[in-house]
């Protein structure tokens, strides 16, 4: 009986002990062949603007996906290199109306956004 309990323990502390490994291990994104991925930093700060940078993008030729986290403002794209470039996906979110990396925003775009959009207003939740 003892021995039973004890095969019992072992296995159940293997268990969690793996479901544990499982939660914290970070997530590996395997690119499909001739994909790439850029991240770009933008001056987006809120949900409406991710929403719209990730509409903007999925619309450019060669963009399978677009995620921005809002907090970092770093927009992440995986595109086929053989129709995109990194610069041109800077230059799409530019005419969005936002900073990309270094390229800044298009004026005309950017005075069409939303006030709470604007970069003066900072990282907020909406």
């Amino acid at each position: 009986m003892k021995s039973f309990r004890s095969l019992c323990f072992g296995l159940l502390a293997v268990f969690f002990a793996s479901a544990a490994n499982a939660q914290t291990a970070p997530a590996k994104t395997k690119l499909k062949p001739g994909t790439e991925q850029v991240q770009i930093k933008t001056s987006a700060v809120c949900d409406m603007c991710k929403a719209r940078l990730e509409k903007s993008l999925a619309y450019e030729k060669g963009v399978q996906s677009a995620t921005l986290d809002v907090p970092t403002q770093v927009m992440t794209v995986v595109f086929r290199a053989d129709k995109t470039t990194p610069d041109a996906l800077r230059a799409a979110v530019s005419a969005t109306g936002y900073d990309a990396d270094q390229q800044m925003a298009n004026a005309k775009a950017y005075d069409r956004l939303p006030d709470c959009c604007k970069k003066t207003n900072g990282i907020h939740a909406n």
